[in-house]
């Protein structure tokens, strides 16, 4: 049986009701593996979690930026919320230390892992929303997601690097860019790519990730940086 007092002492959120802070934690696979459970899986939190962490994300952006106009807003909103930030602030959080997954998916510590572990950050939210109202979860997701708004935007990771760089390519070159598996390793589960951007025949960068499409998405960020066409 998980203990989460360390988390609850990590994050300063008792729960009263402690069912409903380990339903946050339960993928759908541990419910499959462990039919004998009265527990349930944490979807239903999710999706209110989901809801909760915008409504947050989005009244902090309306307020921090009143020159920003709604696509912008859109922007930086989709930046925040976005699959890999929001597992990077779960694992921060220490919530991948207190999972609870099947044997098999406790295996599987590349892309699938990053998504339960957004999926759980949201049904965590939601949780707390449940437990101990809208001031907590939004105390939460201010002390934990947030903080990464500043960076997000000084380095202008709310715009699509792959279509800026196409726009910037074709304006000042005249090409479209390509791309190119460089390399890849890892087992199936757990893929790492290393893609190249192309101008031509010309390598401009490379970038990395656990999918093709991240590793594109990185690729084209350092090429902006190279050809400094991020301002």
């Amino acid at each position: 049986m998980i203990n989460f007092s360390e988390f609850e002492k990590k994050t300063g959120i008792i729960f009263k009701d402690k069912d409903l802070l380990k339903q946050a934690f339960i993928h759908r696979s541990y419910i499959n593996e462990n039919t004998n459970t009265n527990s349930s899986h944490n979807e239903r939190l999710e999706f209110l979690g989901d809801a909760v962490l915008e409504l947050v994300v989005t009244d902090y952006l309306y307020r921090k930026y009143p020159s920003h106009n709604e696509g912008e807003l859109t922007a930086l909103r989709s930046a925040l919320v976005n699959a890999i930030i929001i597992s990077e602030v779960a694992s921060e959080s220490g919530m991948n230390d207190y999972l609870l997954l099947s044997k098999g998916e406790s295996k599987d510590m590349g892309k699938a892992r990053q998504y339960i572990l957004a999926n759980t950050y949201e049904a965590y939210v939601g949780a707390v929303y449940m437990d101990s109202g809208y001031e907590n979860a939004e105390k939460f997701i201010t002390e934990s997601l947030l903080p990464h708004t500043d960076e997000i935007v000084n380095k202008k990771l709310w715009r699509d690097a792959k279509s800026l760089v196409q726009e910037k390519s074709q304006e000042f070159f005249n090409v479209t860019p390509a791309y190119k598996v460089m390399s890849e390793s890892g087992p199936d589960h757990d893929k790492h790519f290393n893609v190249g951007i192309y101008f031509g025949v010309d390598l401009i960068a490379e970038g990395k990730g656990k999918s093709k499409q991240e590793a594109e998405q990185k690729a084209a960020g350092e090429a902006l940086k190279v050809k400094n066409w991020l301002d």
